[in-house]
């Protein structure tokens, strides 16, 4: 567990001075750590907002100059390697990054690589993961590690640690392949990523405003540069509590099904309910899934109508419409 890591490299409480932590979760222990000197950059709103209530100073962009950082390691080596780089660039020559992660996430894979190029210090391995004292040299670390937006499509860029930040996310391809020709006039997309769906949603007639909601800041950014359609309302925010002052009449969605590592169904059924209570009973939800996943039932739960509307060995497109009419609405005569 992170908290024990850092109770292990800290063993004294906080190291001094301003420290800046990249990636802390909402989760964390960091009672090592002073309130008062630390600034955390979180760009996934769920840990942005958990952080925030629980009286730490969070942002997604830091000001100023720090005295050490810590990093928390991403899946993605490429986002591992621009997080080590955004934290070098708050520092002084010959300040100290801590760096910490977790074995799945590549750790000791990086750990190796700084070596040659970084001094590394007081390795500790704990939990299944390491945390390290890495001291920057002179020259800095390597120019390449800076993010830089990338060209993935014609007119679309991504940047590292984003969802499917090297190319069209096949599930999106065929969920676009599938919507109908003419599209209802109000449309949400729900977890929108860096905007492909949605530029491909806003090419049909019909649409007179679209909604994107995302909950990484850096892929919502990406989103920004890529669809400047003057119909689009960008939101960052948690999907599986958005919420607009009028309901809407189609939705479309990718839902991600992953916490972490760790395959959770539950992301795609909160999707789901969120799409069931934007929508008006006439309105329309368009989703893709992979194959294997059981979103039927919950689907029956909230929808009139679903239907199966295209798919392949890996993924399933699939329509549902007669929101709140599904199982779970109360009958009549019901009590609630």
């Amino acid at each position: 567990m992170t908290q024990s890591r850092l109770d292990l490299a800290f063993p004294d409480g906080h190291p001094g001075g301003r420290v800046l932590f990249i990636g802390a979760s909402a989760a964390d222990d960091l009672s090592p750590l002073d309130p008062a000197q630390l600034t955390v950059l979180q760009g996934h709103f769920p840990d942005h907002q958990g952080l925030t209530a629980r009286g730490f100073d969070v942002r997604t962009e830091a000001e100023g100059l720090f005295d050490a950082a810590i990093v928390r390691l991403p899946r993605a080596k490429a986002a591992s390697r621009a997080r080590l780089a955004q934290a070098a660039a708050y520092l002084a020559p010959d300040a100290t990054i801590w760096v910490d992660g977790q074995k799945t996430d590549g750790v000791d894979s990086l750990l190796r690589e700084l070596r040659g190029v970084a001094q590394i210090d007081d390795v500790i391995s704990k939990a299944h993961g390491k945390i390290f004292r890495l001291t920057l040299p002179p020259q800095g670390l390597p120019a390449d590690w800076t993010a830089t937006a990338t060209e993935v499509a014609p007119g679309f860029v991504t940047l590292p640690g984003v969802f499917s930040a090297d190319g069209i996310d096949p599930g999106s391809r065929m969920l676009a392949e599938h919507l109908p020709p003419k599209l209802p006039t109000r449309i949400v997309d729900l977890g929108a990523g860096w905007g492909w769906l949605s530029a491909q949603v806003l090419a049909r007639p019909g649409v007179t405003e679209l909604h994107l909601v995302e909950a990484d800041h850096t892929a919502l950014e990406s989103a920004r540069r890529n669809v400047t359609d003057p119909r689009v309302r960008f939101h960052w925010a948690d999907a599986r509590d958005f919420a607009l002052r009028e309901p809407v009449n189609g939705v479309v969605m990718n839902p991600p099904f992953h916490e972490g590592r760790q395959a959770d169904p539950r992301l795609g059924a909160s999707f789901i309910a969120t799409a069931a209570r934007l929508l008006t009973g006439a309105g329309r939800l368009w989703m893709v899934a992979n194959r294997h996943l059981p979103y039927e039932s919950v689907l029956a739960q909230h929808f009139g109508q679903v239907h199966e509307i295209g798919g392949d060995t890996r993924f399933k497109v699939i329509e549902a419409s007669a929101a709140g009419k599904g199982s779970a609405a109360p009958r009549k005569g019901a009590r609630r």
